[in-house]
């Protein structure tokens, strides 16, 4: 019998229960994973057309990467949402804004449902601001959505980010925000 994987972080949330993160393996969940990033829900993920290889090949290179790391979220035990930290002096942003020590880059995607639960978003970005505050290192949460994405422009002001304006990535136009622990903390409380 296998061991579970160790879970890195878990807080309840008053209305939804249970949100906890552990690491992502990128062989035993690359099915999951494929069924996450190329539903049309996922179309800001860019990933609509990867196969099952794509997706264990890329979250393989996540996994061997030293400034990127990818885990599972789970809500009451199963597997909910993606979560994706890294050093955006090293990957995603260099050389595209002024990087302060303890900037720590991040993505987010829920899985696809059916059954949507008012409320649970929220709870899965709260979840996934949590635990990267949970690292008395981290001092900024930087993100870099799609301008178009409007949904999580909203949800990422919810939570207290604050934008700073579009950046030319070149895959996307990106709407550079930042979110400090006191600003994350003012807005979710």
């Amino acid at each position: 019998m296998s061991t579970p994987p160790e879970t890195l972080y878990a807080r309840t949330d008053a209305a939804l229960g249970t949100f906890s993160v552990r690491p992502l393996d990128p062989f035993a969940d690359a099915e999951l994973l494929h069924g996450w990033v190329t539903h049309p829900k996922a179309a800001f993920w860019m990933m609509q057309d990867a196969t099952l290889p794509d997706v264990e090949r890329e979250y393989m290179r996540i996994a061997a990467a030293e400034h990127h790391h990818a885990f599972i979220g789970l809500h009451e035990g199963r597997p909910a949402f993606l979560m994706e930290s890294y050093d955006p002096s090293e990957v995603e942003l260099v050389g595209l804004y002024e990087s302060r020590p303890g900037d720590v880059g991040m993505h987010f995607l829920v899985a696809p449902t059916d059954s949507p639960v008012s409320g649970f978003t929220r709870a899965v970005i709260t979840t996934v601001m949590s635990c990267l505050f949970a690292d008395p290192a981290t001092q900024r949460v930087v993100v870099e959505p799609d301008v178009r994405n409007t949904a999580v422009h909203a949800l990422n002001e919810a939570v207290g980010f604050v934008a700073d304006g579009p950046v030319r990535k070149p895959e996307k136009e990106a709407l550079l925000s930042f979110c400090t622990r006191a600003q994350f903390e003012a807005a979710t409380i």
